[in-house]
């Protein structure tokens, strides 16, 4: 694997993130914030989930200790969560544009939330970030569903044809 491919995925990651904000930029924050069907009971807390566990794992990336719960919600309104999403998108493309090839299969040694030690490749944990990300993005497309949003084109062979990887 190279750079370019996580470069890809980093860029897919924020195209497919805008769509979600998009769609809940329809919604009132009383339906984020409503009991819906997915391992986190809310639209909002959902997404904060997914936002924390990109915060941790980026952390960790760059060597650096975050403390935060995966159930933790430190952006409880949209607009909050919304300004945090953008900026932390941003932030992560800058970082795999940083990386290198050889960079990639780096060996990261870090702590899990629960103080475990760990060491795992460069390449493994940016796959499972944005495979993490794919994983609850794609329970908040169904909890937007049930609060009355269109289906969401967001997966990522669309990214691809619009960004000239498939014709």
């Amino acid at each position: 694997m190279n750079a370019a491919y996580f470069q890809m995925f980093a860029r897919y990651n924020q195209w497919a993130n805008n769509h979600v904000i998009a769609a809940c930029k329809t919604l009132e924050q009383v339906d984020l914030d409503a009991p819906r069907e997915a391992f986190f009971p809310s639209i909002i807390k959902t997404l904060n989930h997914l936002l924390v566990g990109d915060t941790l794992w980026l952390a960790r990336l760059r060597g650096e200790i975050r403390h935060m719960a995966l159930n933790e919600v430190p952006w409880p309104l949209f607009d909050d969560y919304k300004a945090a999403r953008i900026a932390f998108d941003g932030d992560l493309i800058a970082y795999v544009d940083g990386l290198g090839d050889d960079d990639i299969a780096d060996v990261v040694q870090y702590k899990n939330v629960a103080g475990k030690p760990f060491a795992t490749p460069r390449n493994v944990i940016l796959g499972h970030v944005f495979n993490h990300q794919t994983h609850h993005r794609g329970q908040v497309h169904s909890q937007l569903i049930g609060a009355g949003c269109p289906s969401l084109e967001i997966d990522m062979i669309y990214f691809a044809r619009l960004q000239g990887y498939s014709q």
